[in-house]
């Protein structure tokens, strides 16, 4: 079971072009926080990430550094000089012409690629909330995020038939190969962080059997036994890396896929809590309405209000 692939999809981690950045002389742009994560990608050029409280950090050609969700930053073309805020309008005008916003009073002679990645709200699992800080991946760290730097750089200075297909695709593996480079860089990141408990073999076998099975009538007896450990060794590996006991993780993911099969299909309340690992409807209404302060019904009528 690949618990990270399952759990960006559950999630809708997804990604998006957001805008191509051509910049030469003095410039600089600023983001104020926003809800989703945003990843540079420097494609030619030297850029500097600028974040409040932080020295500022130089970003070459080829690398690439997200930015977790509500972190306020800016870029620029060097380490001291005055940002604007992003023009938005300016943004949409040059994505919805398929050409680059131009920054800077000289020749552009740097490149940046800006992607936004966002996930699902109704889904608590955290992923990108795990990155607690910008993260920097350099060309020469990761052999597979610099090639597909690359090809998105191809596509998006020749666009052909396919290329917006293309490029959602790019975007996405970016994400997983970033993710893969983080969990690579910072061994020390694992208490109470989602992707750093990935670090933990305990916990991620444990979360395997969860993620591929989570109808199964999971305890922590029974996850430890499937984990081939102990039931205080499982609880004591998940409370260091995650903050939680076995059966509180167990809950909160069942109830993730509830509340998105509840908004995106018309399947009976039922069907849904047979299926997320309830005995009966009023043992899985009673555990919804508890972490989210509605009945399942109510949930879905919120969510999707009659047309």
């Amino acid at each position: 079971m690949d618990v990270l692939a399952e759990v960006l999809r559950v999630s809708g981690a997804r990604g998006a072009l957001g805008v191509v950045v051509e910049a030469g002389g003095s410039w600089g742009l600023w983001w104020d926080a926003a809800p989703g994560a945003v990843l540079h990608v420097v494609s030619r050029g030297t850029v500097w990430l600028h974040t409040t409280g932080q020295r500022p950090l130089q970003v070459r050609a080829g690398d690439g550094v997200l930015a977790p969700p509500g972190t306020a930053h800016g870029i620029a073309g060097a380490a001291s000089v005055t940002m604007g805020s992003c023009d938005r309008e300016a943004a949409a005008r040059a994505m919805g012409d398929g050409r680059a916003l131009r920054l800077g009073s000289e020749p552009a002679h740097t490149e940046v690629i800006v992607l936004h990645y966002e996930q699902d709200p109704e889904v608590s699992t955290p992923v990108l909330t795990s990155l607690a800080r910008p993260t920097h991946v350099t060309a020469g760290q990761n052999a597979q995020f610099s090639r597909a730097v690359e090809l998105l750089a191809a596509e998006l200075a020749e666009p052909r038939l396919g290329t917006t297909a293309a490029i959602n695709s790019i975007v996405d593996l970016l994400l997983v190969q970033f993710v893969r480079a983080w969990l690579a860089r910072h061994p020390e990141e694992r208490s109470t962080s989602w992707l750093g408990a990935l670090r933990d073999p305990v916990v991620r076998d444990a979360l395997a059997h969860v993620h591929a099975r989570p109808e199964h009538p999971w305890t922590t007896q029974s996850l430890a036994a499937a984990t081939s450990v102990s039931r205080a060794t499982l609880t004591r590996h998940f409370r260091s890396a995650l903050g939680q006991t076995p059966g509180a993780y167990v809950t909160r993911w069942r109830l993730d896929l509830a509340a998105v099969r509840l908004r995106d299909t018309d399947e009976p309340v039922e069907s849904i809590s047979g299926a997320v690992g309830y005995a009966s409807p009023h043992a899985f209404s009673r555990a919804f309405r508890r972490a989210r302060g509605t009945a399942p019904g109510e949930y879905r009528a919120r969510l999707r209000p009659p047309g």
